[in-house]
């Protein structure tokens, strides 16, 4: 087995064992939990710009499967330039997507020299650009450097037994010594989700949150 299979089978094991834990104390509670999954700075990357960044016909290489289904860390990294800085060694995830999306940290943003925009994931409209830097060629981007407004991912079955829908906006609690109430989190439910609580490492490291931590939802908005 090879170490993407592997990552896989671990990762589909662990969904698994999570989503028992979290039924099973909503049907003896009545609280819904949500495991915590942080994510440093990284890319997705269109087809187009895969090409231009790696070379005609280049496919990328998984390493490493991520807990969202289908989704992997590849071995491939970039660069990312803006005006007043780079930053190296950025991660690529798969597989290709639609349109180059850059999420970095707010303090990625000043080292760049560019203004920080917390977005939801796709909506990279009238958000800042940056100079990507593959192995074989740069990619211009006018637009789609953010940084990721933390999230709720959710499968549509999973959020039928929790009681949840998509749209709705939740309060997630931390406890402990740093403890934190995380609001206004959009809860994206659909098919190739899972449950899980997306956060950017800035984030996670504020309140000592760890991945894979059972974090409460403590309040929910439901979309108008």
């Amino acid at each position: 087995m090879g170490l993407m299979e592997a990552t896989t089978e671990r990762a589909t094991v662990q969904r698994l064992v999570t989503e028992r834990i979290v039924k099973t104390a909503y049907e003896q509670t009545g609280k819904r939990f949500v495991p915590a999954a942080a994510s440093n700075r990284h890319i997705h990357v269109s087809a187009q710009d895969l090409e231009t960044l790696f070379g005609r016909g280049y496919a990328l290489k998984p390493e490493r499967a991520l807990s969202q289904p289908g989704q992997f860390a590849a071995a491939e990294t970039v660069s990312i330039a803006g005006p007043k800085g780079r930053i190296d060694q950025v991660r690529v995830l798969g597989p290709a997507r639609g349109k180059t999306q850059v999420e970095i940290l707010t303090t990625d943003a000043f080292r760049l020299g560019v203004k920080p925009v917390v977005r939801i994931s796709g909506d990279i409209e009238g958000t800042p650009g940056a100079t990507i830097i593959g192995p074989a060629g740069t990619v211009e981007l006018q637009s789609g450097l953010i940084v990721a407004m933390r999230h709720v991912h959710i499968s549509v079955e999973q959020a039928a037994w929790l009681g949840l829908q998509n749209g709705d906006i939740a309060s997630i609690r931390k406890d402990g010594i740093r403890a934190l109430v995380l609001e206004n989190v959009p809860v994206r439910c659909g098919e190739g989700h899972n449950l899980e609580l997306h956060l950017d490492m800035e984030e996670a490291n504020a309140g000592s949150i760890k991945n894979g931590e059972l974090l409460e939802i403590v309040g929910i908005v439901r979309k108008a």
